[in-house]
């Protein structure tokens, strides 16, 4: 498929409230593959894609979150994302919650989480 045929079935998806299809089309629209670039687009699809309990949507919200892609910066929220995701087993939210406790970034500075959650990832 090219991209902007996958970008119009994700959004088929998405507009069905299936939260793989918000995922996706969240992703499309962050990296401008058959949609133009819109990252605030993007933040709302992959919050609708968190709100249904993807672990894919909270690690992607997350993300913008940390790097103030979309929405304003915001490090104690993008950990709350990650820890969401984390709590599911997704192993690269385990590995930036793991970041977060190392740094202290959005949570408070603890070796021992961040060395818990980075062997789980």
């Amino acid at each position: 498929l090219d991209h902007a045929t996958a970008a119009r079935l994700y959004r088929q998806g998405a507009e069905q409230d299936f939260a793989n299809g918000q995922f996706a089309l969240g992703m499309s629209y962050l990296r401008g593959m058959g949609v133009p670039v819109d990252q605030t687009r993007a933040v709302k699809l992959f919050r609708q894609a968190a709100d249904q309990g993807l672990a894919l949507g909270q690690l992607s919200l997350g993300r913008c979150y940390s790097f103030g892609t979309g929405v304003a910066q915001d490090h104690e929220t993008a950990a709350r994302f990650y820890r969401q995701a984390a709590d599911q087993g997704l192993a690269a939210a385990q590995y930036r919650l793991g970041l977060c406790c190392m740094l202290g970034t959005g949570v408070a500075h603890d070796v021992a989480d961040a060395a818990r959650f980075i062997r789980l990832a």
